[in-house]
């Protein structure tokens, strides 16, 4: 089996992205492996600090661990939204793929050397584990939004530049760089998310020399999905989505079911939702231009 690493730089030379999905329980885990399974394409799977408290970190590294050899299938964990050195080190040691260092609300000079320490600790402890770092603000919370999240960067002359990021990965070693280009973590409940700056992708990735992540995908249109990858997005993450699929797949089936108390019989619709939802992303995501 390829390994991460492997299938990400593919992607970035295919123009292809690979889908990363974030979960905190069974149920979404279930809905997004079946999708990729069923398309056979990689996939990444994203639990945050949050998410990683509420599961548990070993836990979900042994569960993912358990589908990639069970069924010998390129499913890899990342630890998204690290931000602190303990949480880095938990991680790692607990056996996940890769770690999302978030440092990127700060300013770029703290950014550099909170993100290098970063690094430096999880390659000491495994140097197969790959590091991103973050530069430029686009808010915390995979959530349905009515406005704009406070001191995100939406503005062009506020989002990341690209001699910025080649001073980024140049002093701290990441193997991966989420930039600001117009996305924001979250989803607006009535309207398209802003529309991203592909030709600063574009400029982005030829500066950074790494392979580029997009974080705050949901609610993003297809378009520049499209535009984004053309333009060296080799990552896309979607979280919002999948908790909305998760709420409205659950609100149905209870009311649907008003009498029925067993678990797995009242979640089976919400694995559907989750995986219906997937594998369009994934198609998307994986289709050649």
């Amino acid at each position: 089996m390829k390994s991460l690493k492997e299938l990400i730089l593919e992607a970035d030379k295919n123009k292809v992205a690979i889908g990363h999905f974030n979960v905190s329980e069974l149920t979404a885990l279930k809905g997004i492996f079946q999708a990729a399974k069923n398309l056979n394409q990689p996939v990444i799977i994203g639990v945050s600090e949050g998410e990683r408290e509420f599961f548990g970190t070993k836990q979900i590294a042994a569960v993912v661990k358990s589908l990639r050899e069970e069924f010998n299938y390129p499913i890899f964990l990342n630890a998204d939204h690290t931000r602190s050195l303990e949480k880095a080190r938990e991680a790692v040691e607990a056996g996940f793929d890769a770690v999302l260092f978030d440092a990127g609300k700060l300013p770029l000079e703290e950014n550099i050397k909170k993100t290098k320490e970063a690094v430096e600790l999880v390659k000491n402890i495994n140097p197969g584990v790959l590091v991103e770092g973050e530069l430029g603000y686009i808010g915390s919370s995979s959530v349905v939004l009515e406005d704009v999240p406070e001191g995100a960067v939406i503005k062009q002359e506020d989002m990341t530049k690209p001699e910025e990021t080649a001073k980024f990965v140049g002093e701290t070693g990441v193997d991966l760089i989420g930039p600001a280009v117009g996305n924001i973590h979250g989803m607006f409940k009535n309207a398209p998310n802003p529309r991203l700056d592909t030709e600063r992708i574009k400029k982005i990735r030829e500066a950074a020399g790494v392979p580029l992540v997009l974080h705050g995908g949901s609610g993003i249109l297809d378009e520049d999905f499209i535009l984004a990858i053309n333009a060296g997005i080799s990552i896309i993450h979607i979280n919002t989505e999948i908790r909305l699929a998760w709420r409205q797949g659950l609100e149905k089936t209870v009311s649907e079911n008003k009498e029925e108390i067993v678990p797995y019989k009242l979640l089976g619709l919400v694995v559907e939702e989750i995986r219906d939802l997937v594998e369009a992303r994934i198609k998307l995501f994986s289709e050649k231009s």
